[in-house]
């Protein structure tokens, strides 16, 4: 079913959020050889959340609260590559591989929540992409799932998706363009970090996100909407500090591993997700506006590869970032669908 709304009281919700964020409690675990960094808040069943990119577990603030709040323990990591999590060799994609990623959740699960046979899942971007590998590879592991932004995406037996992306975008697709070691990483180092992040996170046309070779973001219209309006100067600063830190490549090597990916996973093509499951994307999102996306999540394909696909919302005005630019509906979605498990 298809579900519209407007936004609800969001500025009322990242006030209180912010104050409520203090209770936050950091922790490093030891995690498939990284030394991983987890934030987590409140007592309860286990809600494991999963960023995207260029993202951190910080994406997840204003849900966390919500659902600690709702009797739950929320826990978010930065992931591997990312912010405070170390141990990665960035000089490797192959390390980034799919297999890689599910491994590092799969041993978190293991160390946080020892007693807990399975738990919610809350993922966006790159962490859905992790999250229907994960219900793939060990659905043993899940209770239910609500994936943001990214729907599934079957396995094509004939080309890989960066094989896919050329074809129908051409080379100058942001997904081209990462795939050279350090190519996009010079490309953002004179424009900063904040720049950097604040033309992709405030990016909000449907169309495909280009970086043409030495244009860089200048390619990229500002964002026609105040920053403010979902993303203060202090949460910018926040990622910011950290992509200083760390640089660009740890989350670019994600999409450098695509093509291993496809290799990897060569033994789950055609295999579907046995999940519970609900997801959620904005209006405005560019995932949603690939071409034949809106068909295969609407009209049938969709359900097919995800049987106990429950419910679909498509949140009207929204773009890509939905959970931090409408902290409040999205929380409440993932509240209303995890409380029937």
């Amino acid at each position: 079913r298809l579900i519209k709304v407007h936004t609800l009281k969001d500025s009322r919700v990242r006030k209180k959020t912010n104050k409520k964020m203090e209770k936050i409690e950091h922790k490093m675990v030891a995690v498939n050889g990284l030394n991983m960094h987890i934030a987590e808040l409140g007592q309860g069943p286990t809600i494991l959340f999963i960023h995207g990119f260029p993202e951190l577990w910080y994406s997840w603030r204003h849900q966390m609260v919500y659902l600690a709040e709702r009797g739950y323990r929320a826990v978010a990591p930065d992931l591997r590559g990312y912010g405070d999590t170390t141990g990665a060799p960035l000089n490797d994609p192959s390390k980034f591989s799919i297999l890689h990623l599910v491994g590092d959740v799969v041993a978190l699960l293991e160390a946080i929540a020892p007693n807990e046979e399975k738990v919610f899942v809350v993922a966006h971007d790159w962490g859905a992409l992790i999250a229907w590998h994960l219900c793939l590879f060990r659905p043993d592991k899940v209770k239910a799932l609500v994936n943001l932004s990214v729907h599934f995406s079957k396995r094509n037996p004939k080309m890989n998706m960066v094989e896919g992306i050329k074809a129908i975008y051409g080379e100058d697709h942001y997904i081209s363009r990462f795939q050279v070691p350090g190519e996009i990483e010079a490309e953002f180092a004179p424009i900063g970090a904040k720049s950097v992040l604040k033309k992709i996170l405030t990016y909000r046309d449907p169309a495909p996100f280009y970086f043409p070779k030495g244009k860089g973001l200048e390619a990229i219209p500002d964002a026609p909407v105040a920053l403010s309006s979902w993303l203060s100067e202090e949460e910018l600063d926040y990622y910011a500090n950290k992509f200083e830190q760390t640089g660009f490549t740890g989350g670019v090597n994600y999409y450098r591993a695509l093509p291993i990916n496809w290799e990897l996973t060569a033994p789950w093509t055609g295999a579907q997700v046995k999940v519970p499951t609900k997801f959620i994307v904005g209006e405005f999102d560019l995932v949603y506006h690939i071409p034949g996306a809106k068909e295969y999540i609407h009209n049938g394909g969709f359900k097919k590869d995800v049987p106990l696909l429950e419910e679909v919302v498509v949140l009207e005005g929204a773009a890509h970032f939905v959970n931090q630019e409408r902290p409040h509906e999205i929380s409440k979605h993932i509240h209303d669908f995890i409380q029937k498990f």
